[in-house]
């Protein structure tokens, strides 16, 4: 699940809630469903945390180089 996209990760989240809010799930299924969403939450927050770091170590290096002086 790791190596899902983003989006698509969120589009088939999106999905499954959509088909337990309209009790489109048998109960049979529902325990696996439930189980399915939290892994894509999971992958998806894992996602985000990576994205932030990335970002956060850009602007400190961006920061970084702006406050170098000029030679």
């Amino acid at each position: 699940m790791a190596d899902i996209k983003y989006n698509k990760a969120i589009k088939k989240l999106d999905d499954i809630i959509q088909k337990i809010e309209n009790e489109e799930i048998d109960v049979d299924e529902l325990a696996g469903k439930v189980k399915e969403a939290i892994n894509i939450i999971q992958t998806c927050k894992n996602k985000i945390d990576k994205a932030e770091m990335e970002v956060k170590k850009m602007v400190k290096s961006f920061e970084n180089e702006a406050a170098e002086p000029a030679v």
